[in-house]
Parts: structure tokens; sequence; C-alpha cells
């Protein structure tokens, strides 16, 4: 096994601990479980989630693009 590989793909792991950020974010309703503030006329609670959709879609997108092998 060649050992700079090995290194490298022990520094690529790392990469996928932000997967974590989106689960944190929605991990405690209680904190958005709210109708106020309002983001155009929708509550807190529909727009926070919606918001992480986007968060995560682009993390994914991230990740895809730095751990794809050349």
């Amino acid at each position: 096994m060649n050992k700079p590989n090995h290194t490298a793909s022990h520094r690529r792991r790392w990469w996928y601990l932000l997967v974590f950020i989106p689960l944190i974010g929605t991990l405690f309703p209680q904190f958005y479980a709210s109708a106020s503030p309002t983001l155009w006329g929708i509550p807190l609670f529909y727009w926070y989630q919606m918001m992480w959709v986007i968060i995560s879609a682009i993390i994914t997108g991230f990740l895809y693009f730095i751990l794809q092998d050349d």
C-alpha cells in the first residue's frame, strides 16, 4: 500500500463531517417550532426546514466535487 495515498484518503474522511451540520441544525425542533418570525408570510417552522434542505444540497454538491476521484 502506498503511504501518501493512504494519508490523502485519511484526510479526505474529515470532509464527511460536514454532513452532520444539517443534522444538528434540525435535530432539536423545539428551537424553531414557532410561527414567528415569518419570511414572506411563511412561518419560521417551515422556512427554517426549507433553508436546511437548500444548505444540505449545497453541502452534498460540495462534497461530491471535492471527494470525487480524478
